[in-house]
């Protein structure tokens, strides 16, 4: 795959990651494509919009925001942003709310959608059902289709943790204040030492490179 290192580029592929999200966890009842984004997000990771915003050849759209400053995480994290925003589109096209307080509280009809589609959610005392992992399905799926990181992001810290991937169909999740270091990776790198053939895994596994007969170390 080319580098995710122009904004082009890095916009095809979040287009493209919809589009395969969408194929494996909406399958037979895809959602409608939005228009996907890269623009600052205070204090969130994501969101999309309530309304139709965009208008396509006479067709109104959604928009989902990836925020420009954390599309260098690990990939199974910006896929779980998307998802989680995903989610919160199909809810609008079938009627269901799953927010209230303004958009930023999310109840267990967010939840439980949600944990159909590849995500473990967590409950946050004042956002409701919004913390956000990619459950093993959807980590499974990441290392099957070869996904790869985004090689770029604007120079704004993403290491700060927060609450959830996203959050309300108006705003993403907001920021802990309180709390203080950065949320690993769910998946690790290991590579050969000799020949530099790398590969992924959802846990700690002894693995060796056949060409090398050299065990390959996580990195």
């Amino acid at each position: 795959m080319k580098e995710t290192t122009k904004t082009s580029r890095t916009a095809g592929y979040l287009e493209k990651l919809f589009r395969k999200l969408n194929a494996k966890f909406f399958a037979g009842e895809e959602i409608t494509e939005p228009i996907i984004t890269v623009q600052n997000t205070p204090d969130a990771y994501g969101h999309v919009t309530v309304s139709e915003i965009w208008k396509v050849k006479g067709e109104q759209k959604h928009k989902l925001n990836i925020g420009a400053g954390t599309l260098d995480r690990p990939i199974e994290n910006v896929c779980a942003t998307m998802l989680h925003e995903m989610v919160h589109l199909y809810n609008m096209e079938h009627g269901v709310q799953d927010c209230s307080r303004g958009g930023h509280y999310h109840n267990k009809k967010f939840r439980d959608e949600a944990e159909k589609r590849g995500l473990h959610i967590e409950h946050h005392d004042k956002y409701g059902w919004t913390i956000t992992t990619p459950a093993d399905e959807l980590l499974e799926w990441i290392l099957d289709e070869g996904l790869t990181e985004i090689d770029m992001n604007r120079g704004i810290s993403w290491s700060m943790p927060t609450v959830g991937t996203g959050a309300g169909a108006s705003q993403g999740g907001k920021i802990d204040k309180g709390a203080t270091g950065r949320k690993p990776s769910s998946t690790r790198k290991l590579q050969c030492p000799k020949c530099g053939c790398s590969c992924r895994a959802t846990r700690a596994i002894r693995i060796m490179c056949m060409d090398c007969m050299e065990q390959m170390m996580e990195v």
